[in-house]
């Protein structure tokens, strides 16, 4: 208060030196006296609390512990917290690294490959009443023995801000996997597998920047629905949208049961219930990109790159059709995609699917161990001859064989995989196959 009344006298006109030193004393009090008259008929803050223009107050924290996202930091009041957690992905390949597309990429010379994936920091956390954050970090990519440096540096992939007030009504701001399609938002050390189908590459629509709404209706009813719509850039991950297009996306997932499924696969928890998704999605972008990924816009094969071609010169339209469904141990996951690829009137069709299932056989055999679990994925994948100028249509196919042992969930996993890998190629009319095997060690902390 006596802050406010110096600055108060500082404004007042000078009483001049002629004034006695008792009359500058008594204007003084009189001053003082007129500011608590004023103050005494302000408003009062309720419970009797200062106003604090941060909302927030300095505080201490609770003690910190670790769980399932890692090490958790929380104020004293509650109002904000942060969770740290570190994971990688350790992994050695014996065969074709990678999926094979054409013709030259099966039967290559073998390749024994030891590689150091995923080395992630995830930060996330809540502050304030409704706003949750979450950003993660990718430390370490691999390249080739001729890749740029520069592709090997840490950059992040993740960066959001969710805002739920309602179960019906919230949204999401930021960078992230858009909520298109489960296979690419379950997380990667969330995966059934070592790693995504062959479909993934075609179909998804990966990180995107921009705004999501999202909500829940009839919650444990038979018109139990999730629903998400958002518009993006459309150019990938941390790139600015070089025109006034943008992404268009929509959700709609119907949970017959009543029960929700969580972006994840394998049914590690046993649901006591028997859980169902059936979801629908549409996206579309015009733009420089006719397929997406974690290093951001990028083309599929035989089509331009995006840097070559104007900015609009790709339209893409993508369907979804999706299933899940857990059930004391057992699991199943099927996508069914659809796209067309308008390259300035030419339009190019592709099409593909894939299923899994897991199941837990200490369910029906407690002789198993618990923590064993083994899986099977089909998958194929209906494109343009990349090799023949996209005329004609090549078809592959996967076929993969999977052993999981959860020595602690999904946080600390053994993956093995075999996978046979086939192509029917256009032209010429051939066929080639080939083989993998991978062995990884996924950990959190």
């Amino acid at each position: 208060m006596q802050i406010i009344l110096v600055l108060i006298l500082l404004l007042i006109p000078s009483f001049g030196y002629a004034h006695s030193e008792g009359v500058t004393e008594n204007k003084f009090k009189a001053l003082e006296e007129k500011v608590e008259r004023l103050t005494k008929d302000m408003p009062k803050l309720k419970g009797g609390k200062s106003f604090d223009a941060h909302g927030v107050k300095k505080q201490g924290i609770k003690n910190p512990y670790h769980h399932k996202k890692g090490f958790h930091f929380e104020s004293q009041d509650g109002k904000f917290s942060t969770n740290i957690q570190w994971r990688a992905q350790m992994r050695f390949s014996k065969g074709i690294r990678s999926d094979p597309r054409t013709s030259d990429d099966f039967s290559p010379d073998e390749q024994n490959n030891f590689e150091l994936r995923r080395v992630r920091m995830k930060i996330g956390g809540h502050g304030y009443k409704y706003v949750k954050y979450y950003f993660e970090v990718d430390l370490q990519p691999t390249r080739s023995i001729d890749g740029e440096s520069h592709s090997s540096t840490a950059r992040i992939f993740d960066w959001r801000i969710d805002v739920q007030p309602y179960e019906w009504l919230g949204f999401r701001v930021g960078q992230w996997k858009i909520n298109y399609n489960r296979e690419r938002v379950d997380s990667s050390g969330r995966q059934q597998f070592v790693e995504r189908s062959i479909v993934n590459r075609i179909f998804n629509i990966d990180r995107q920047v921009g705004v999501l709404v999202k909500g829940r209706f009839n919650k444990g009813t038979a018109a139990d629905f999730r629903y998400y719509a958002g518009i993006f850039n459309g150019e990938g991950r941390s790139v600015n949208n070089p025109n006034k297009n943008m992404m268009k996306m929509a959700r709609l997932q119907w949970n017959p049961l009543g029960r929700d499924l969580k972006w994840r696969q394998s049914d590690v928890k046993r649901h006591e219930k028997p859980t169902l998704s059936i979801a629908g999605a549409y996206a579309n972008n015009k733009g420089a990109c006719t397929r997406w990924s974690s290093s951001g816009c990028g083309n599929l094969d035989g089509h331009a790159s995006g840097s070559a071609g104007d900015d609009n010169r790709y339209e893409i339209d993508q369907y979804l059709f999706e299933v899940a469904y857990k059930y004391q141990g057992f699991s199943l996951q099927h996508e069914y995609h659809w796209k067309d690829v308008d390259d300035q009137g030419t339009v190019y069709d592709y099409k593909g699917a894939y299923a899994q299932v897991g199941y837990f056989f200490n369910e029906i055999n407690p002789a198993i161990p618990e923590e064993l679990e083994l899986a099977f994925r089909y998958a194929f994948v209906d494109e343009p001859d990349s090799t023949n100028s996209l005329v004609g249509t090549n078809t592959r196919r996967e076929y993969t064989w999977a052993v999981n042992y959860f020595i602690a969930g999904h946080g600390n996993k053994i993956t093995a995989d075999y996978s046979y890998l086939t192509l029917d190629d256009n032209n010429p009319s051939k066929s080639f196959n080939d083989s993998r095997f991978r062995l990884q060690w996924d950990i959190s902390f």
